[in-house]
């Protein structure tokens, strides 16, 4: 059975989701120490002006914390400014009212640790895609681990590393007049965009 290695994710890009369907199995890393600016609490959408960056905040102090000791916090109402950003950019997608209901609640409930909240919402995902993958957490950390694929910094925000199993085609955006088709974005954007053929582009 082959595995992979992910990060947890904030509605991770659809590399990662890819990555979920396509394995037998995979793991997701909690004993990694965080970093600023990655999909752990961090995902990407188009919007009218471009790309924009919706961040969790989390409670972290200046030494390094496991990813599993994250705690969110309610910093700036970020979960009103978050769906507010989403209903921005994806109301006038084709299945944006569709899947509404569903991913409301995410910015409502709050959630005491972050990989909790993206595990949930892994699942709703999942769930809404209609794939059913074999997931884990890892229970220490390994730098080198052996009889698994390692995608933990092959898919990054900033600085992601060569992947050749995955090459992103175009899909119908809502803002693709203006911008172009923008790759690996945020499975929310497949999701509005596609809908139930969303698990085909996987």
């Amino acid at each position: 059975m082959s595995s992979a290695l992910l990060q947890t994710t904030y509605f991770g890009p659809v590399q990662w989701y890819q990555k979920l369907y396509r394995y037998g199995h995979c793991t997701i890393e909690q004993y990694d120490s965080f970093q600023k600016q990655t999909y752990r609490n961090r995902c990407v959408i188009s919007t009218a002006n471009g790309l924009q960056a919706l961040t969790v905040p989390v409670e972290h102090s200046d030494e390094k914390m496991l990813t599993k000791d994250l705690r969110i916090s309610d910093h700036n109402q970020w979960r009103r400014v978050h769906w507010n950003a989403l209903q921005s950019a994806y109301s006038e997608s084709p299945f944006f009212e569709y899947y509404a209901d569903d991913l409301h609640p995410f910015f409502e409930q709050k959630y005491t640790f972050l990989v909790d909240f993206n595990e949930n919402i892994r699942q709703k995902i999942c769930e809404l895609i209609d794939i059913q993958p074999n997931v884990s957490y890892t229970s220490d950390f390994s730098h080198q681990p052996s009889d698994i694929t390692d995608f933990r910094d092959i898919i990054h925000a900033k600085h992601p590393q060569p992947d050749p199993d995955f090459e992103p085609k175009a899909y119908w955006q809502v803002f693709q007049h203006k911008h172009g088709f923008l790759p690996n974005l945020s499975i929310l954007d497949l999701l509005f965009c596609m809908g139930p053929e969303s698990i085909f582009y996987l």
